[in-house]
């Protein structure tokens, strides 16, 4: 927690009025999470079968649907809870800064979940049934990272939940829309992807762990400790890219997928900027650098297996 007032905070954050409110409630950083898997699953299919961009459009856009829903459910819920004030750091904001009814983010974020759903239908149309009892399984753990009576972001379990859905489901499924399987590589592939994911929860986690410990969280950053969990970030971070390695020399995925290393600067620099940090303000920096490890692992994952479409190249 800062000892910053409302308006020192919003400066330091570069907070802005108008069209950024909204834009924030959003959390624009965090919607890579969403993007980045469905690009992944759809280059791996690719691969197998033709593709079909209306549905990969249509996954595209219901995944970032979803996870926009998800976090303006936790900018109300966490506002509910009594979490989040004025002075709180790596929220949107918009409720506690800047007046907006937290009805009104409540009824934004069910209205994401419906138009998500009317996604998700013609999906199912185009694909199998199957894929509607998985979406409304993922839509309902989006409800319950910060909803419900448990909330799994206080929990030990938000990484691995945060992961599995945005990572290897979201994958599989957008593989599967496409091939009608899913197969075991796809699933592999998933994995380093979902740990990235993981990642961006641990990096908040990491920011907020003193204010989390006060109000009764038990995130794994808290129960191991802050030192600990730089360290757990930086393991994290260095098996994604040494799985990415043996996909490589195993064939699982293509030479040109060594160009995913290029993001390893940004991983350092996110690891750095933790270190010897305990003020939410100082650890923005490194929280945008996880982000952005995971965008340009995602991407440039995605990226090698659509230039292993045009020109194959493996061991």
């Amino acid at each position: 927690m800062q000892s910053l007032d409302k308006n020192a905070i919003s400066s330091a954050l570069n907070e802005k009025a108008g069209f950024q409110v909204w834009w924030r409630l959003l959390r624009p950083h965090t919607l890579t999470a969403s993007f980045v898997p469905v690009f992944v699953g759809t280059m791996a299919a690719l691969l197998d079968a033709s593709v079909n961009f209306w549905l990969f459009a249509a996954m595209l856009l219901a995944s970032m649907l979803i996870q926009a829903a998800t976090n303006m459910f936790n900018e109300y819920y966490d506002f509910v809870r009594g979490l989040d004030n004025e002075k709180s750091v790596g929220i949107g904001g918009t409720i506690v800064r800047d007046g907006v009814a937290p009805q009104t983010v409540l009824r934004l974020a069910l209205s994401f979940f419906a138009i998500a759903v009317m996604l998700g239908v013609y999906i199912c149309l185009e694909s199998s049934w199957w894929i509607a009892a998985i979406g409304i399984i993922s839509m309902l753990c989006g409800y319950l990272y910060t909803g419900g009576p448990y909330p799994i972001a206080y929990t030990p379990f938000g990484e691995l939940i945060a992961g599995f859905f945005m990572g290897t489901v979201i994958i599989g499924i957008s593989y599967f829309i496409q091939t009608m399987e899913v197969t075991g590589s796809v699933v592999w592939i998933s994995i380093p992807v979902a740990i990235f994911i993981g990642t961006i929860m641990l990096s908040n986690n990491i920011r907020d762990l003193e204010g989390d410990k006060e109000n009764g969280r038990k995130t794994i950053a808290i129960l191991i400790g802050r030192k600990n969990a730089v360290l757990l970030l930086a393991s994290l971070f260095t098996i994604s890219y040494l799985l990415m390695a043996v996909y490589v020399f195993t064939g699982i995925l293509p030479i040109w997928s060594f160009i995913t290393l290029l993001g390893t600067k940004k991983a350092v620099s996110a690891v750095k900027g933790f270190k010897g940090k305990t003020v939410n303000l100082e650890m923005m920096p490194a929280m945008k650098a996880t982000a952005q490890t995971n965008t340009f692992f995602g991407l440039l994952l995605g990226l090698s297996l659509l230039i292993e479409y045009f020109i194959p190249f493996h061991f």
